[in-house]
């Protein structure tokens, strides 16, 4: 590896890790020293406050994972005119967010454009999940997040145990025997993986909804596939520096939004920070929800789950963590190399929303993880589309939304 181009590497992820752990006190002070007062007050309000603001009920509901995370669940049990108490017969809908992101990104346009309010409307019983690490979830029975074994996980174990956890959670609660999962990105990922081998939750979900698919990764586009091939690298430095945790939400996420995306020139800078990774789509993003947008994301996850992203695009393959050597791969595996998902082992109905300018979700990627799935129902690949606009396209409630909705009913029947 080129000493220029380490250089570069240190540079991006020295100013990520100091803009995310300067001190806020500062930031606040230049907060109130810009004094924005025409400020969408969205940019500042936590998931509770983004559902309640808007006229919907919201509950929290906390479920510990068999390794101990404390995972934060929002429900919104009933639309605005429709109710619901205790048990329900509504279709009960379990909905996953995606890399670096939260619950809050269901839920961050218009009411009538944000996922999580239509389907309540729709009559739907609505329950956000919160990935272990982020935001909202960043509680466990006995580690902290400064503790180095907090995070020592991947979407592996995501997987593994933050998505059965839910599940089981919330249909002991609704008293339902079966949910719909919708999942975006890594939501999708996580499914993939847990449902190649439980074969019991696949019993769980009548419908598995996935937005953007990921599995394999060989052939996504933007700064991601330019970094794999250094992941021992990056490893290297960021725990040479003791740091465990990639991108948390923070106080300055809130800053730059209040600051800078609501000026001519800096907003191009705010579109460029939320869009890099995942590619660009003007047409479709409403720019004047961007310092929402950019208000509550990144929302955190681990340099190991981000590693294992670095591995899956070097690999191609839809695989678990690599532990980095036969013996410790073995002693976490029982074999020398990491274990393949298996996808054609689910038997859950399956509907898949792609779109062709999807960086991460790239075609190539999913037309090789197509023909292994044996049970999709349905399969819509929306013109123009990418990886962001199934959560924030202004288009997305007449092109995806209302498709799920009739998916859903339809399942139910």
């Amino acid at each position: 590896m080129s000493t220029s181009l380490m250089n570069v590497i240190a540079s991006i992820f020295i100013v990520l890790s100091v803009v995310h752990t300067s001190n806020l006190f500062k930031i606040e002070n230049e907060d109130a020293r810009f004094g924005n007062s025409e400020v969408d007050p969205e940019v500042s309000m936590n998931a509770t406050q983004l559902i309640t603001s808007k006229g919907y009920p919201c509950e929290n509901h906390y479920v510990t994972t068999e390794d101990g995370f404390i995972l934060n669940l929002q429900r919104i049990p009933h639309g605005k005119k429709n109710t619901v108490t205790g048990k329900t017969t509504k279709p009960v809908v379990l909905v996953q967010h995606g890399l670096l992101a939260s619950s809050t990104c269901f839920l961050e346009n218009l009411a009538n454009e944000s996922l999580g309010f239509i389907l309540a409307d729709a009559g739907m019983d609505v329950w956000l999940g919160n990935s272990r690490g982020n935001f909202y979830s960043r509680k466990h029975k006995t580690l902290k997040p400064s503790d180095k074994e907090f995070w020592a996980w991947s979407w592996d174990e995501m997987a593994k145990y933050d998505m059965p956890a839910n599940i089981q959670y919330i249909l002991g609660l609704t008293g339902a025997k079966q949910l719909t999962y919708i999942g975006h990105s890594q939501g999708t990922e996580m499914a993939f993986g847990r449902l190649s081998e439980d074969a019991e939750l696949n019993k769980m979900i009548n419908l598995f909804v996935a937005l953007a698919p990921v599995a394999n990764l060989g052939d996504i586009k933007g700064p991601v596939k330019v970094f794999a091939p250094y992941t021992k690298e990056i490893e290297a430095f960021f725990d040479a520096l003791g740091i465990y945790e990639f991108l948390p939400d923070t106080k300055v996420n809130q800053w730059l939004a209040k600051n800078f995306c609501d000026k001519e020139i800096p907003e191009f800078l705010c579109e460029n920070i939320l869009f890099l990774l995942c590619g660009f789509d003007y047409k479709e993003t409403n720019m004047s929800r961007v310092p929402v947008y950019v208000g509550h994301n990144p929302a955190g996850t681990s340099v190991q789950n981000m590693l294992h992203y670095a591995q899956s695009v070097n690999s191609g393959l839809f695989q678990k963590f690599d532990y980095g050597s036969a013996e410790e791969n073995m002693r976490h595996y029982n074999q020398t190399t990491p274990p393949v998902y298996d996808v054609r082992n689910i038997e859950t109905p399956m509907a898949l929303f792609t779109g062709p300018e999807d960086w991460l979700a790239d075609p190539t990627d999913v037309s090789k993880l197509r023909p292994l799935l044996k049970n999709v129902i349905y399969e819509k690949d929306i013109p123009g589309w990418n990886h962001l606009d199934f959560i924030w396209g202004m288009n997305a409630p007449q092109e995806c939304y209302k498709d799920i909705i009739s998916l859903i009913k339809r399942i139910q029947q």
